[in-house]
């Protein structure tokens, strides 16, 4: 099935990143659209696809994932973190096809990649 689908996991606790809101906006013609904001379950991630059917599209977007909230909650972080909302911008270039775009992060360092 084409869909975009989204996960969070914590490498600083070793736990799925849960309760961590994200955000999804459609970028064009210099224009950021959002499409919808989450908050990701226990086991970080999002309860139905970001993106499915023929809302689906081509296209270039941007996740933003709200980290700085959640480490103050589960890490002893300063006032202003180091991390705070990290920003993915990412495209979709076959719409027939699934696109998972998961994020590895701890408090200091985030990686994304483009899972299955």
């Amino acid at each position: 099935m084409t869909k975009l689908t989204t996960h969070v996991l914590d490498i600083y606790s070793g736990k799925p990143g849960k309760a961590i809101k994200v955000e999804l906006y459609h970028l064009a013609n210099n224009e950021k659209k959002k499409i919808k904001t989450i908050t990701l379950n226990d086991d970080g991630r999002a309860d139905q696809p970001l993106l499915e059917g023929d809302k689906f599209l081509e296209g270039k977007y941007e996740m933003v994932f709200f980290i700085g909230d959640y480490f103050k909650e589960v890490a002893n972080t300063h006032k202003i973190p180091f991390l705070d909302d990290v920003v993915i911008r990412f495209g979709i270039s076959n719409s027939k096809e699934h696109y998972h775009v998961p994020l590895l992060v701890s408090p200091w360092s985030y990686s994304t990649y483009r899972g299955s």
